[in-house]
């Protein structure tokens, strides 16, 4: 909180660079790279029937235990060769120019 008279602390290049908190952007980032791998990983299956492939990517997930731990990383690796590079080209385009 700031006084009326009080400037507000000058962010850093990094969190001007991020868009606020890096590790609080990364989290979001390792978020949705995971939301958007799994979004792939169940349209890979069959994309014309997208119930019956929810519930078999589910079915497998509940008989495959542990092995779920893997396919969350699987996802995050599918979604984040999208998200991330698309996030970085929007970060440099929304740049402030001359500083």
């Amino acid at each position: 909180m700031t006084l009326p008279n009080e400037r507000p602390m000058p962010r850093s290049a990094l969190e001007r660079f991020f868009g606020g908190s890096p590790l609080s952007v990364i989290v979001r980032l390792v978020l949705l790279s995971i939301l958007i791998g799994f979004i792939l990983h169940v349209l890979d299956f069959d994309p014309w029937n997208l119930l019956l492939s929810i519930e078999r990517l589910f079915r497998a997930l509940w008989d495959m235990g542990f092995e779920a731990v893997r396919l969350v990383g699987r996802y995050f690796l599918l979604g984040a060769v999208l998200v991330i590079p698309i996030w970085l080209i929007v970060r440099l385009i929304r740049a402030p120019k001359g500083r």
